[in-house]
């Protein structure tokens, strides 16, 4: 399945919605090499709903159609309304490196508060380079976090 196919399926499920789209803009981000899909809607505040909701369950019904009909493709992308989840990634990393500074100047691990699994992704991303850093997740459920732990420079 390629970046046409999910326009598609957003398309259509939008419309089916009564949205009614104007543009569909796909781009890749040069850091993970996922897909951005940038969307131009009637009404951008109906799908992101309160604090996210809307978007980040449309993101979670697309994931789904898409690995419905194609198992073996594992093609990552991401659903954008008016720069909302490029906003929300933004301040997940500045977020992630405040933690990961804090870790350094204490010398210790950091817990992050609970957060979705797309910003605990974030933040093993931003951070999977970091020499002196090691994150993992920890906890079940709605109290699922991340712990940045320092582990010094290795030799």
């Amino acid at each position: 399945m390629n970046n046409k196919d999910i326009t598609n399926i957003i398309q259509e499920l939008l419309t089916h919605a009564g949205f009614v789209v104007s543009g569909i803009e796909d781009t890749i981000d040069e850091h993970d090499g996922s897909y951005w899909f940038a969307l131009t809607l009637d009404n951008p505040t109906l799908l992101i709903g309160k604090n996210g909701e809307h978007l980040q369950a449309f993101n979670t019904l697309v994931r789904k159609i898409v690995e419905a009909k194609a198992p073996e493709n594992t093609i990552r992308f991401v659903i954008d309304v008016g720069g909302f989840q490029k906003q929300k990634v933004d301040n997940v990393k500045a977020i992630a490196h405040m933690m990961a500074e804090r870790a350094r100047f204490f010398k210790s691990s950091v817990a992050v508060d609970p957060m979705s699994a797309f910003e605990r992704r974030i933040i093993h991303e931003f951070l999977k380079d970091k020499q002196d850093l090691q994150t993992g997740s920890e906890g079940e459920g709605a109290g699922r976090h991340v712990v940045i732990k320092y582990v010094g420079t290795l030799s």
